[in-house]
């Protein structure tokens, strides 16, 4: 088993700890291995961010990202600029808030942002995200993906993040049903 992910939104949104999150629950939990690569501009803040996993049950020999298997769009300019790199199978992840598709493109939506607006905290929108993908994937455990995420977020944002995680996992669950 091999999958390729790709997350990609504005800087500022938590797009490389999303990705982060994710390679590591895979690694450090589901025993599988991961590498975790980023990019964003010079601008940071605002500027174009994606970064990429791969997760496999073997040795990972190449760790680029050719064609990702799951894609994560939180940004129209992501869209973009990744919206056509999909592989014929993949599934494509939109925040609904801030990307519309063109014409018949299909993808599974949350409102992520909303979501994280409504917790009184934007900022959280990448973790209602992480949830949803915890949700919709089969090969990182969801139990893994929740340790990950109280590992890598900030002391004493624990309770506000696991909010935003179930927001984004409960709608997962609502849509899959």
């Amino acid at each position: 088993m091999r999958k390729e992910l790709r997350f990609a939104g504005f800087g500022g949104q938590g797009i490389i700890l999303a990705a982060h999150i994710i390679g590591h629950a895979a690694s450090i939990y589901d025993r599988k291995n991961a590498v975790l690569t980023q990019n964003y501009g010079p601008e940071a803040r605002g500027g174009a961010s994606s970064a990429d996993v791969v997760i496999s049950d073997e040795e990972i020999d190449y760790p680029k990202v050719s064609v990702p298997d799951i894609l994560v769009i939180m940004s129209q300019e992501a869209y973009s600029t990744y919206g056509g790199k999909l592989s014929e199978t993949g599934t494509l992840i939109i925040d609904e808030d801030l990307v519309k598709l063109p014409g018949n493109r299909k993808a599974i939506s949350v409102p992520s942002t909303k979501y994280a607006e409504g917790l009184g905290k934007k900022i959280v929108a990448n973790i209602v995200m992480i949830g949803f993908f915890a949700s919709v994937v089969d090969f990182v455990g969801s139990e893994a993906i929740r340790k990950s995420l109280l590992d890598n977020v900030p002391k004493g944002t624990e309770e506000l993040n696991l909010k935003a995680f179930n927001m984004g996992y409960e709608h997962g669950k609502k849509i899959e049903a």
